[in-house]
C-alpha cells in the first residue's frame, strides 16, 4: 500500500497561518462630541448628519453616546447634554469622563470651535469636519471684533492639524471640505471622503402652477439672504411669482425689514411642509458663501427642483453645472441664471430629472457604512 504524503504547505505552515485574516476590529461603543442636538431650535445639516449616522449604528449594533451642549432631545441613542450653549465646550472633558466613560472610538466633530479632545482623551479620535470656517470668521465677527476673529481661525487651524496625532484620520463631507483641509497642511493620506445622504420622499407633491422660489437654512450672516433679497428686486420684475424663505436665525428680524415684495418668511416647517414647498418650488435658491456639502440641495433633488447656486466650496459639489442646476461666479450672473430658468419650463424639467438621477446615489445608509468603515479603520490604525 502506497505510505501517505504530507502536503508540503501543511507541513512548512503552522495551523494558525492557514486560517482566514481576522476581520478588522470595529468599534462597538462610540460617542459623537458634537455642538447641538438635532432636537435643538438651531440644529442644521451638521446635527442632521450626526443624527443619521448615530442612528444608523445604532441599528447596526454599535453602542452610541452623542455629548453635546444645548437642550437635548430623546433619541434611539443615547444624548448627554455637557451644559449650555458655549459653556459645554468647557464642560465637555468632564461630561465626559463622568457621564460616558469608556469608549473605542470618540468621534469630534469639527465645526469652527474645537473641543481639543486628542488633548484630554487618550483613545482612538476621528474627526469629523463639515466644512473649514477660515473666511467665515471674518464674516461672524467684523469690526470691533475683529481680534476674535482672528483668534477663532488660528485656534481651528490648530486644532484641525497640530492637535492632532499626525497619522490621525479626518472625515470630510465633500472634496471641497478635503481640499480646503489641505490647503491648512492636513495630509492627504489622513482624509477620507463620507458623503451626505438623502431620503427617499415618497409620492412627489403637484408643482406650483405660479412661479415659487425657495431658500432653505439657517439664517445667519453666511449663508447670504439679504443678498438673495436684493437680488430678487432685480428678478421679480420679470418673472414675478413669490420668494419662501424656509429657517430661523439671528438674521431673521433684520432680513424681515430689508424684504420687498411677495416675500415670506415661513421658519421652521415641519418636515410634511418642507416637503410640499420644495416639490411645488420652480427653484431651490442658494446663495451661501460656502457649505460643506449643501444638503438641502439633495433634498431638493430627490423632488425634481434644480438649484441656483454660487460656485463656492460645498455647492460646487452637490450642483453639477448645468445639468442639475446652474453655479453662478456673480451676483450678476446668479439673477441672469434665476431669470433664464424661471421663464424655461423645459429647462426645468430637464435639469429637475437630472438632479433626482444623480440624488439617487446618495442614501443614508451608503453615507453610514462609508462611515463605519472609517470608524473601523481609525481603530485599527491606532497606536501602530
Amino acid at each position: 500500500m502506497p505510505q501517505h504524503v504530507p502536503s508540503p504547505l501543511r507541513t512548512a505552515l503552522p495551523r494558525t497561518q492557514l486560517l482566514p485574516p481576522a476581520p478588522p476590529p470595529e468599534p462597538r461603543r462610540i460617542v459623537f462630541l458634537a455642538h447641538r442636538d438635532l432636537g435643538n431650535p438651531s440644529a442644521g445639516g451638521s446635527e442632521l448628519l450626526v443624527d443619521r449616522l448615530a442612528d444608523g449604528l445604532t441599528r447596526l449594533g454599535h453602542q452610541v453616546t452623542l455629548l453635546c451642549g444645548g437642550p437635548a432631545a430623546y433619541r434611539d441613542y443615547r444624548v448627554v447634554s455637557a451644559g449650555g450653549t458655549y459653556g459645554h465646550y468647557l464642560r465637555a472633558r468632564s461630561a465626559f469622563a463622568r457621564q460616558v466613560g469608556e469608549t473605542d472610538l470618540l468621534v469630534e466633530v469639527c465645526n469652527g470651535m474645537p473641543y481639543l479632545s486628542p488633548l484630554w482623551h487618550k483613545g482612538p479620535t476621528l474627526c469629523l469636519v463639515n466644512h473649514v470656517h477660515t473666511d467665515l470668521w471674518k464674516m461672524r465677527f467684523g469690526g470691533p471684533l475683529a481680534p476674535a476673529a482672528r483668534i477663532g481661525r488660528r485656534l481651528e487651524h490648530w486644532a484641525l492639524t497640530g492637535a492632532r496625532r499626525q497619522d490621525g484620520l479626518l472625515v470630510a463631507v465633500s472634496p471641497s471640505t478635503a481640499q480646503a483641509l489641505r490647503g491648512i497642511g492636513v495630509e492627504r493620506e489622513r482624509i477620507r471622503v463620507v458623503h451626505n445622504g438623502v431620503e427617499e420622499p415618497g409620492p412627489l407633491a403637484e408643482r406650483s402652477p405660479d412661479p415659487l422660489f425657495v431658500a432653505v437654512g439657517r439664517l445667519v450672516e453666511y449663508k447670504r439672504i439679504d443678498l438673495l433679497l436684493r437680488l430678487w428686486e432685480r428678478v421679480r420684475p420679470v418673472t414675478g411669482g413669490k420668494l419662501v424663505i424656509i429657517g430661523d436665525g439671528p438674521e431673521r428680524e433684520r432680513l424681515q425689514r430689508l424684504a420687498g415684495e411677495s416675500v415670506s418668511f415661513v421658519g421652521h416647517v415641519s418636515e410634511a411642509e418642507k416637503h410640499r414647498l420644495l416639490c411645488a418650488a420652480w427653484l431651490l435658491l442658494h446663495p451661501s458663501a460656502v457649505e460643506g456639502w449643501g444638503l438641502v440641495v439633495t433634498e431638493a433633488a430627490v423632488r425634481q427642483t434644480p438649484a441656483v447656486a454660487f460656485d463656492v466650496p460645498g455647492l460646487r459639489d452637490s450642483v453639477v453645472d448645468g445639468e442639475t442646476g446652474v453655479l453662478a461666479r456673480g451676483e450678476s450672473s446668479f439673477a441672469a441664471a434665476w431669470c433664464s430658468l424661471a421663464l424655461s419650463a423645459r429647462r426645468r424639467e430637464l435639469m429637475g430629472k437630472a438632479a433626482r438621477e444623480r440624488a439617487a446615489v446618495y442614501r443614508w445608509e451608503r453615507t453610514v457604512r462609508q462611515f463605519r468603515a472609517v470608524a473601523a479603520e481609525a481603530v485599527r490604525g491606532w497606536g501602530t
